[in-house]
């Protein structure tokens, strides 16, 4: 759990604008960036949606050999892959697969399944940008 906390703030304090990251000469602080883009991983840009923001941020485990099911986010999010190996794939075949320290901006308003393709579960932190009472993710019905 410290770990999962710990990445958390690590993502949390990467996107602080950069006169922010202003530090104190001699101060032992490593700042690696992970992700910065204006489109998702399918290349669809990135639109907020209307209305009273709200940021949710969630930690994830897929056991190995499992996958999430088929499902679509309305909103746009943001995941960080802590442990093990995830395959997220789109219905036209198009597949991503992360490693541990990889971020993905996920896709929007497009059905996808996630799928940990290793021996350990996959464990990741997701944030989604979206606004008050928004559902974050729909199953897709079978």
């Amino acid at each position: 759990m410290k770990n999962t906390l710990n990445a958390i703030w690590a993502v949390a304090f990467l996107h602080l604008p950069l006169d922010v990251l202003a530090l104190e000469p001699g101060a032992a602080v490593l700042v690696t960036p992970l992700i910065k883009t204006t489109h998702s991983w399918d290349g669809q840009p990135i639109v907020y949606p209307a209305g009273q923001a709200e940021i949710t941020g969630m930690s994830i485990e897929i056991a190995p050999g499992a996958e999430t099911g088929w499902h679509r986010h309305p909103v746009p999010s943001f995941a960080v892959v802590l442990q093990g190996t995830l395959e997220v794939k789109l219905k036209d075949g198009r597949v991503k697969r992360l490693q541990a320290g990889e971020a993905l901006i996920e896709v929007v308003n497009t059905d996808h399944v996630g799928r940990n393709v290793g021996d350990i579960p996959v464990k990741l932190v997701l944030f989604y940008a979206s606004v008050v009472g928004q559902a974050l993710t729909t199953q897709e019905k079978p």
